[in-house]
């Protein structure tokens, strides 16, 4: 088995980045995650195959493919020498233990990565050498236009922050501080198998303009990938470009067929709705890909910061700030006087379930 064909389902993290302050939000809880990784250097695979979900092991094949892996990870990146950063995010049912360490034989540092439910069971694994995060001359950058989230209701922040270990758009330089979220259903991330697109709470649920400006592009007529297939063409997919103005603009992407609802040219103010979230373009499963950039043009500008404005984040009041991985997000669409909190669910329980690719 090659040494990068272990990249298993639902959370491909290509590499982790340098620590960042705050990073781990209070989650330092790393077990099973280190239990899981010293059974695996050890070779003790007989203990790690029945934890793995019979979606994962229908993908390795069998125990012996996996001690394959790991004794190729051995001969050519060596033994793991220093243990340089460990988080665990909280993925709403299931939690990401990501471990970033030193190998013998490898000039660069590797990234772990467990995803397992609330009662051990392996939903994804991951083992790849580190890539470094885009360079940007923005980290410092104050968000001109008042941004708004592009949803209504409770979304799940499946990836975005600053750090690659939190937001795998990270490692290029027009989506630097991108991020992808996603409603969530009480069982999890979709109802029932997840085969269909209508088993995910987000799919068909509207997306409004994230601020004032007018459309510089809209695109629609792609068709919706199948959960779990990624499908051909623009990256994008059905998908909408804004100017905002002041050299910002914002690209939302993956749109489902048939629901834009803008054309280019036409102005558009805040919180109106644009189109509907779908699952287009380089998407496995339905989600809302948003960006801020400095230029008009998909994949040739830089990223800039996304400041949101007046929005509730794991049920406390945020007035402007950029939504963590792993974070429950919803715009404030009621009055809320200072110290009391808006009407909002709390995180769904802890479900065991399949997962599928990223998004």
């Amino acid at each position: 088995m090659p040494l990068r064909g272990l990249t298993l389902l639902f959370l491909v993290l290509f590499c982790v980045a340098e620590e960042t302050p705050g990073l781990d939000r209070g989650r330092r809880h790393f077990e099973p995650g280190r239990t899981y990784t010293a059974w695996f250097y050890a070779g003790d695979t007989g203990s790690l195959w029945p934890l793995f979900s019979p979606e994962l092991q229908r993908i390795l094949g069998s125990e012996a493919r996996l001690r394959a892996f790991r004794d190729q990870l051995l001969a050519q990146a060596g033994e793991e020498t220093a243990v340089l950063q460990e988080w665990e995010f909280r993925l709403p049912p299931l939690r990401d233990y990501v471990r970033r360490a030193s190998l013998r034989l490898s000039a660069r540092p590797w990234g772990i990565h467990w995803v397992y439910d609330g009662q051990g069971r392996i939903e994804g694994f991951d083992l790849e050498p580190e890539r470094a995060p885009a360079d940007s001359r923005f980290f410092d950058y104050q968000t001109k236009t008042p941004l708004r989230l592009p949803f209504s209701g409770e979304w799940l922040v499946f990836w975005g922050g600053r750090a690659v270990v939190e937001n795998y758009h990270a490692v290029v330089s027009d989506q630097r501080f991108a991020y992808d979220v996603l409603a969530l259903a009480e069982e999890g991330f979709f109802r029932g198998e997840g085969e269909s697109n209508l088993d995910y709470p987000c799919f068909g649920q509207p997306i409004l303009a994230p601020g004032d400006g007018t459309v510089v592009e809209a695109v629609d007529g792609v068709a919706d990938n199948v959960p779990g297939i990624t499908g051909p063409g623009h990256a994008g997919g059905n998908r909408i470009v804004l100017n905002h103005g002041n050299g910002e603009f914002s690209f939302l992407a993956h749109f489902q067929l048939g629901s834009v609802r803008v054309r280019a040219g036409q102005t558009v103010r805040a919180g109106e709705e644009i189109g509907r979230c779908g699952n287009s373009g380089n998407s496995t499963l339905p989600h809302l890909h948003y960006h801020l950039q400095n230029s008009p043009t998909w994949f040739a500008g830089e990223g800039l910061p996304i400041l949101f404005r007046d929005y509730v984040a794991d049920g406390e009041l945020v007035e402007a700030g950029e939504p963590a991985r792993g974070q429950i997000v919803a715009a404030r669409e009621v009055s809320v006087s200072p110290g009391i909190r808006p009407p909002i669910r709390p995180p769904p329980r802890v479900f065991g379930t399949r997962t599928r690719t990223r998004p």
